[in-house]
């Protein structure tokens, strides 16, 4: 199993790509809660696939089903009921035949050949297997389940597409995120502040496709209502706890918080964020350490930005090798591949932050 390990809240990843079911086992949820399974839907929805020319035209329904640790209300809703809730979500549009060559041929970027020596050809290709993307499905629904009782303690958990390659949208407000209409932008169908754009991101995408090629860009993930306090020092940081999930999430290469490397390229005087009484809190005038301070929060909004790679996945011949050969060869992937897998990391960025913080609060 992959897991995302904390001291209260633990969800467990399983399945494979192409493998009857994956899903995920959450142990540790509160009991009583109430789980909305329409708000639930639509969160996974975001990421679902074969919706838009910007992704896979590999189509999924990605209906979680509740095994276990939950009991339907008089209203009919779901309730937790203290031991550990079990989600399966049913693959059906599998084309294990689109994989087979990579038995023998590992794509380049991908983490074929690194998986190939690790389970000594016995891992599973198909669509990447475990190491696939569509892993991510069960990851959202964990958590989509924790940002809805993340909600009810006043905490707010969102995210934009930051960049496309080169491209960038209007980031959040360090200090007031969420206000002057970005709330409603990153709920939309392609998640951006600036519509126009937005607009240059789907065009310089669909090159991409057309091409036979793939582009990588960065999602920016915020966070508001959190109290001051949360985390420990050093190796059990809110940093490092949001930094290690996060990278569980295949693709991404990168995060930075806060001015991020930026910082690196200012002065003391320049960074520093300033402490003013505001309606009786403390608060920073500005939010250059992006809401954490000595690996704790520090009441302000929580902001990091992650870094996803191009999908190594695409049509373009490839140097590669062949296992059995022993040879240098060429490669052409085959199959159905987001040309950007950012529009859909978006809500799996908020599933891992909201899955760290909800075990923080527990």
């Amino acid at each position: 199993m992959s897991s995302v390990l904390g001291k209260n809240l633990k969800v467990s990843v399983f399945g494979q790509s192409h493998s009857a079911a994956i899903g995920c086992c959450i142990d540790g949820l509160p009991a009583g809660e109430v789980i909305d399974r329409a708000e639930l839907l639509e969160f996974m929805k975001r990421r679902a696939p074969g919706r838009h020319s910007y992704s896979t035209a590999r189509t999924e329904d990605d209906l979680p089903e509740f095994l276990a640790g939950v009991l339907e209300n008089e209203a009919g809703g779901l309730v937790t009921c203290g031991t550990p809730v079990m989600i399966v979500i049913r693959n059906k549009d599998c084309r294990p035949s689109d994989y087979m060559t990579f038995n023998d041929v590992p794509r380049p970027g991908h983490a074929d050949y690194a998986a190939h020596m690790r389970y000594k050809g016995y891992q599973d290709v198909r669509g990447g297997g475990h190491f696939s993307g569509r892993l991510t499905a069960p990851l959202c629904a964990a958590g989509g389940i924790c940002r809805q009782l993340l909600v009810r303690r006043g905490i707010l958990v969102r995210a934009h597409i930051y960049s496309i390659g080169d491209i960038f949208d209007e980031p959040f407000h360090p200090v007031r995120i969420g206000t002057g209409g970005q709330e409603t932008a990153v709920n939309g169908d392609f998640p951006v502040i600036d519509a126009d754009k937005g607009s240059l991101m789907i065009k310089a995408i669909e090159t991409c496709r057309q091409a036979g090629d793939s582009i990588g860009g960065i999602v920016e993930c915020a966070v508001t209502g959190l109290p001051a306090g949360l985390g420990d020092p050093m190796f059990e940081g809110l940093e490092n706890l949001i930094a290690g999930a996060v990278f569980g999430i295949p693709a991404v290469k990168g995060i930075e918080f806060g001015a991020g490397f930026a910082a690196s390229r200012m002065k003391g005087s320049e960074h520093n964020d300033p402490f003013r009484m505001k309606d009786g809190k403390v608060a920073t005038v500005t939010n250059n350490h992006g809401g954490i301070l000595g690996g704790l929060s520090s009441g302000m909004p929580l902001l990091f930005r992650v870094a996803f790679k191009p999908t190594p996945s695409i049509c373009q011949p490839q140097e590669s090798v062949s296992y059995t050969g022993r040879c240098n060869t060429e490669l052409s992937v085959t199959g159905r591949h987001d040309p950007c897998i950012v529009p859909r990391a978006v809500p799996v960025v908020e599933a891992v932050a909201a899955i760290v913080l909800l075990d923080l609060l527990n």
